[in-house]
């Protein structure tokens, strides 16, 4: 179930910048409803290569609690992908909207799970 829909982007003057994209995911991360986080980037006037190093930024520095699925399409996804996959961090890619949900939600319920029996759930995703 989407619990939190977010909108980084803004058409009229280009995008998110890394500082909101880091209060994003703080306030998703915080929120101990929050199972999973699906982050969907369609690059239009955004690039996406600008956006993944803003995500990645923020990742790095929120020390996140829960699995971040994450899927690029548009300008520079290419480049976007490049970087998610080089990063070190330990994003969940995807190719689609549809198995970035599936796989947001596959993990969602996987955390969900584990809370309801006090077991903390760390995930290792080959980088």
């Amino acid at each position: 179930q989407l619990a939190c829909p977010l909108d980084l982007g803004c058409h009229s003057v280009g995008g998110a910048t890394q500082e909101q994209i880091c209060e994003a995911l703080k306030i998703l991360n915080d929120d101990p409803q929050v199972n999973a986080i699906l982050v969907n980037i369609f690059g239009g006037i955004m690039r996406c290569d600008v956006m993944a190093y803003g995500i990645v930024a923020a990742a790095k520095s929120v020390s996140l609690r829960v699995p971040l699925v994450i899927r690029l399409k548009g300008t520079n996804y290419e480049e976007g992908k490049r970087i998610c996959e080089q990063s070190g961090m330990r994003l969940i890619p995807a190719d689609d909207l549809d198995s970035a949900a599936q796989k947001a939600v596959v993990m969602a319920n996987i955390v969900k799970l584990a809370n309801a029996v006090d077991m903390k759930v760390q995930f290792e995703i080959p980088i």
